[in-house]
């Protein structure tokens, strides 16, 4: 499968002075393979270094962090010689484990090297923040990297060449049924596959989606065993609990996530510590609530109201107890929940993009599921449907009270373009969301025309 994240890797390769580039994203979410896939590619020598697997290593970082003496000890320890900074990919991996490591990145920036240096940790910031390390400010380039997209999901599962005609395609132009009807497939598989990139290697490889059950289960036990591994002990059952609770929430009409609702008898102080735990070791994602939107968002958000979203959707699934039958039959019974995945799949889209988005509530009367800014710092709606009906009054009162250039309505229904005098709306299927920059792009121009 191939990770959009290579580009950056390539950019950062390419730079005629670069620093350190650190990795973060959840567990299991592919940084192990990118760094190694990306030293297979493009350099004659890659040498790996686990802290997790070879403990020993935290031995050469002990003694003092002078880069010099650091990569020729670590060449000895590997293959008996020097490592040859010029030629080759250097990986620190699960670097969380040795906090001497941490604090040696700022010294092998400022040695002037100008090293091939790939870090990388599961867990990174609960780590750190445990063991009081911090990250070396400004002495390092940081990726994150995130469970497959949506956009990578579908090429990983051979259809790349529906992505090529859309890429190809007027931004406006209706799509026929063999390419519409094709996505829609690609959508429902993913909503039950997700984005982890062992569960998707077991579908391509099988086919099988009870077998692909099998590995987010077991994904799931790991993420367990991290609570009780990685967490303060007074954390730990309240993690969980948690971790048990947002798909629940998702499901209930507002979808705000209540703590008290989380478990009887327990107050918010005592599970913020926990809910933040799962944000810093990014499975969950929180959602702002913003009541009256001023530039920038972050701004007139409140921190005390907010959703939360499971980072990968295939995980919200199977911890919700789904059956991926339920979720090609649609029965019955399902559409309030088909409604949750939708929006955590617009979540973890957007973040994907890059993109930090809030939501809108107006009192108890209206909601806009998502809102964000470009680059030019403007506001803009972003209002999902789980079906073809595109009908929002809360997005329509959202458009008439701040009158924002641009808006769009995701839903399974066709590309549509509707220029209101005030608000151009446009209708986007959701496995089109991926192209929401370039739609952006195009309206930019157009209005600078």
């Amino acid at each position: 499968m191939e990770r959009s994240a290579m580009k950056s890797l390539v950019a950062w390769k390419d730079k005629s002075h670069r620093k350190p580039l650190l990795i973060t994203g959840c567990r299991q979410c592919g940084k192990t393979w990118l760094m190694t896939e990306f030293g297979r590619r493009f350099f004659e020598k890659t040498y790996v270094f686990n802290f997790e697997k070879e403990p020993a290593l935290a031995d050469i970082f002990k003694y003092d962090l002078d880069p010099v003496r650091i990569l020729s000890e670590l060449g000895m320890y590997r293959e008996g010689k020097p490592i040859d900074p010029e030629q080759a990919l250097i990986i620190f991996d699960e670097i969380q484990q040795c906090p001497e490591a941490v604090t040696s990145i700022k010294y092998f920036e400022e040695s002037g090297q100008n090293l091939y240096l790939l870090c990388a940790g599961s867990l990174l910031g609960v780590e750190l923040k445990r063991k009081k390390v911090s990250f070396p400010v400004g002495k390092d380039d940081q990726l994150q990297l995130y469970p497959l997209s949506f956009y990578e999901f579908t090429e990983a599962l051979g259809g790349g060449k529906y992505l090529e005609m859309l890429k190809g395609y007027d931004l406006f132009r209706e799509l026929p049924s063999y390419i519409s009807e094709p996505m829609l497939r690609y959508l429902k598989l993913y909503y039950i596959i997700g984005g982890m990139p062992e569960a998707v290697k077991t579908y391509v490889e099988t086919e099988d989606i009870s077998e692909v059950d099998k590995v987010l289960d077991r994904i799931i036990q790991d993420l367990r065993n991290d609570f009780a591994h990685h967490a303060e002990p007074k954390d730990i059952l309240r993690i969980g609990w948690i971790w048990d609770s947002v798909p629940k929430q998702l499901a209930q009409d507002n979808h705000k996530f209540v703590f008290s609702h989380v478990k009887a008898g327990t107050r918010s102080r005592d599970l913020e510590d926990a809910l933040q735990w799962l944000v810093d070791a990014g499975l969950v994602y929180r959602l702002e609530k913003v009541g009256a939107p001023q530039i920038p968002l972050s701004s007139c958000s409140d921190a005390t109201f907010f959703k939360t979203y499971t980072a990968d959707i295939g995980l919200l699934r199977r911890n919700a107890g789904v059956g991926y039958q339920t979720v090609l039959t649609e029965p019955e019974g399902y559409a309030t929940f088909k409604g949750a995945f939708t929006e955590n799949y617009c979540m973890t889209e957007l973040i994907s993009l890059g993109i930090k988005p809030y939501y809108w509530k107006s009192g108890n009367s209206a909601e806009v599921d998502f809102l964000f800014e470009d680059e030019r710092n403007r506001i803009m709606p972003l209002e999902t449907k789980s079906a073809d009906n595109t009908r929002a009054k809360s997005f329509a009162t959202y458009c008439k009270q701040y009158k924002p250039e641009l808006g769009f309505k995701v839903s399974t229904k066709n590309v549509g373009d509707n220029r209101k005098a005030e608000t151009h709306e446009i209708s986007l299927p959701l496995y089109l969301l991926w192209k929401l920059p370039l739609y952006i792009a195009a309206e930019s121009k157009d209005s600078a025309d």
